[in-house]
């Protein structure tokens, strides 16, 4: 895969901006990025050091072995195929080994069957090649997240004047308290959790629904337009911006 941005590129990455929302003041999540592609390692570490990671890059299957046996890390990016050694192979070493590292296997293979192989060989997630940087690093915020490996999370997120209290479990604006339904408020926390990034309607639906996305379905459009109607104000541009065909990104007004 060519990424369409230069690697040196000191602005923000298609979506994925410079200064992440991770928490400041903790340690930064360690992220071994095993890609034998020096273009695609190179854009992976970019934009994972971009988005507040310490990441380091391995291109050979026998060394990324090596480093993902050394429990060092909080979570691997494994391209399927490497010299020296298969990234099914280190998959299952590192299971074999005891160790729960999140593995977020990325390939060109796209078949049911590779993905399927990919997951039971140890994989937590597959991403297919080519990929949206955005959905890298929010596969990534879910794996350390769902790990217990992601810094200390807010328990009051903000974007512009909305606000989402974790623990009251309410959405408020100034002057006002918002209701929301169960599955709004996650659609509402995972989009707060991912500000200013394209989140696809595929991402959305495997990780609100937490199913495998139906494209036929319009459930995502039906809760966006209702969390719409609680969330902004008439006189005002919404919250939620629609890329038709792609999916929605959530900015502050």
């Amino acid at each position: 895969m060519a990424y369409d941005y230069p690697l040196s590129k000191p602005t923000a990455l298609r979506g994925i901006p410079l200064e992440s929302n991770i928490t400041r003041g903790k340690p930064a999540a360690r992220i071994l990025v095993i890609e034998d592609d020096a273009e695609m390692s190179a854009a992976i570490v970019s934009c994972l050091s971009n988005n507040g990671y310490a990441a380091e890059a391995c291109r050979n299957g026998a060394k990324g072995l090596s480093l993902a046996l050394s429990g060092r890390f909080d979570l691997i990016t494994l391209d399927r195929m490497l010299p020296g050694c298969d990234g099914l192979q280190i998959a299952q070493a590192v299971r074999e080994a005891g160790l729960d590292t999140p593995i977020l296997m990325l390939s060109a293979l796209a078949e049911l069957d590779e993905r399927l192989a990919g997951l039971r060989g140890g994989g937590d997630d597959y991403v297919i090649k080519p990929f949206e940087p955005s959905e890298l690093v929010v596969r990534i915020q879910v794996l350390l997240r769902r790990s217990g490996r992601a810094p200390m999370q807010q328990m009051l997120l903000k974007v512009g004047d909305l606000e989402l209290d974790l623990v009251a479990r309410e959405a408020r604006r100034p002057g006002r308290t918002i209701e929301l339904l169960p599955m709004e408020f996650k659609l509402l926390e995972f989009m707060m959790r991912n500000p200013g990034q394209m989140l696809s309607r595929r991402m959305i639906f495997e990780h609100v629904w937490e199913y495998h996305f139906d494209p036929g379905t319009n459930l995502i459009d039906v809760h966006v337009g209702k969390l719409r109607k609680k969330i902004d104000d008439s006189d005002k541009p919404s919250f939620i911006r629609t890329e038709r065909g792609v999916g929605y990104v959530l900015n502050a007004i």
